[in-house]
């Protein structure tokens, strides 16, 4: 907890669908505190946004104005104030933040805008800002940012400017079907099977043509063969994963390539990717977005 006399210089905030973080920090950019909530965006109308990141960060603030900044869906049409895309070629970073509006007259909220590409018709809001941090701290990358998650993104970086970008449902698709379609009878909640998510995984990559028939294998597999759950499971992410890198080919078939993300999920793109001849490099997400608020607030700050 910060002493109650030291106020933070500012606040960096990652508000995305399911959760509410918060930084308290210092003068050199330092983390001074840390808090968070569940009031992530699905759980609020636009107006409860306010109270909600009072109710998380009130004992942080003093008398005058403090400057937050915020990335996530905090700025989609259901967040607390729209901040519009902005269309790709564009720099990793912008410093032209969306004020929003608050009732409290300690809040000066400002809100990360997304990033948009025309065609093939593609939207990211959050994930700018890891990519962000990650190019602050790799200045020089050329090549491909993988972000692995429910929506996972392929992000082409040249120049420090996110080039293009396409995004796969791998992660919801995995959810969905191993929770609520006839194969959740075969699928453990956890447990893993490398081998098997390698094959699984070189199979659709061949031929991701055949993709359900190869899922539906998982539920006769189970009934027929008795194959062990935390298999079937490691099966069913290797087919989608496969499937997500046969499309993704042309971004990370001869290219440079880091992975940014939870570890887990992290370490099994790098597997896959490993064994298909790559050689990705991973940083950790939230050390990634932290830095990306961090390089927002750098960036407005700056002099013209």
């Amino acid at each position: 907890m910060i002493p109650a006399l030291e106020k933070p210089e500012w606040i960096a905030v990652d508000w995305g669908t399911t959760h509410l973080r918060a930084w308290a920090m210092g003068r050199a950019n330092e983390v001074l505190d840390f808090a968070n909530s569940d009031d992530g965006m699905s759980n609020l109308t636009p107006d409860a946004f306010e109270p909600a990141l009072i109710r998380l960060v009130s004992h942080w603030l003093g008398t005058g104005k403090t400057l937050i900044i915020a990335c996530g869906m905090v700025g989609s049409r259901q967040g607390w104030a729209e901040a519009p895309y902005r269309a790709v070629p564009c720099v990793a970073q912008s410093g032209n933040l969306i004020r929003a509006l608050c009732g409290d007259p300690r809040l000066d909220m400002r809100i990360i805008p997304g990033v948009k590409q025309a065609s093939p018709a593609d939207v990211m809001r959050g994930e700018e800002t890891q990519i962000a941090g990650y190019i602050a701290q790799n200045p020089d990358f050329d090549g491909v940012l993988c972000l692995p998650g429910t929506h996972s993104k392929w992000v082409h970086i040249s120049a420090k400017e996110i080039v293009s970008f396409r995004t796969f449902m791998t992660g919801e698709m995995f959810d969905l079907i191993g929770t609520g379609s006839v194969l959740r009878h075969s699928i453990a909640p956890a447990g893993w099977d490398q081998p098997a998510f390698l094959e699984a995984m070189s199979e659709t990559l061949s031929r991701p043509e055949q993709i359900a028939a190869r899922l539906f294998s998982l539920r006769a597999e189970s009934l027929l063969n008795d194959q062990d759950p935390a298999t079937a499971r490691a099966r069913l992410s290797g087919l989608l994963i496969g499937m997500e890198l046969a499309a993704a080919k042309p971004y990370w078939l001869g290219q440079s390539v880091a992975l940014i993300g939870a570890a887990t999920l992290t370490q099994t793109y790098a597997s896959a990717l490993t064994e298909l001849g790559a050689a990705p490099r991973v940083a950790e997400g939230s050390a990634m977005t932290q830095a990306g608020l961090i390089s927002a607030y750098e960036t407005m700050k700056a002099p013209l």
